[in-house]
């Protein structure tokens, strides 16, 4: 089994707003971050992680800043879906797909497009389907 490290230091910043995300992320009021709940493949353990998303009615998506080998990821992957916690609702997720930025370009604006793309520099996305 191998692990993945992170390309820069964007993980000492993720390290340093968790306990921050972990207490939006979710929440009504706080539609930039969700909480995607899992189980792990090996342990069976329920995880979640709190992660940047873009909404739509039909899809989230989730940028990669590691890249799709994390292992909440690969969990997701494996069990072909996974619960998404947004805007303080529970949502039962499938079909997840990684994607480049061309495929998701249509869900993303001009401004919202370019942070996804300079600030969190995504390894790719996660697009779950509702």
């Amino acid at each position: 089994m191998s692990t993945i490290a992170p390309r820069s230091n964007s993980w000492r910043m993720a390290r340093a707003t968790a306990p921050l995300a972990r207490r939006l992320a979710g929440r009504r009021g706080f539609p930039l971050w969700a909480v995607v709940h899992h189980r792990g493949r090996v342990s069976g353990r329920e995880l979640s992680v709190p992660v940047a998303v873009r909404a739509t009615p039909e899809v989230f998506v989730i940028a990669l800043p590691w890249g799709p080998g994390t292992n909440w990821v690969r969990n997701v992957l494996a069990a072909d879906g996974c619960d998404v916690r947004w805007k303080g609702r529970d949502h039962v997720v499938t079909r997840p797909v990684i994607a480049d930025e061309d495929d998701v370009r249509p869900y993303y604006g001009p401004v919202t497009g370019v942070v996804a793309r300079h600030v969190l520099k995504p390894g790719g996305y996660l697009v779950l389907h509702r």
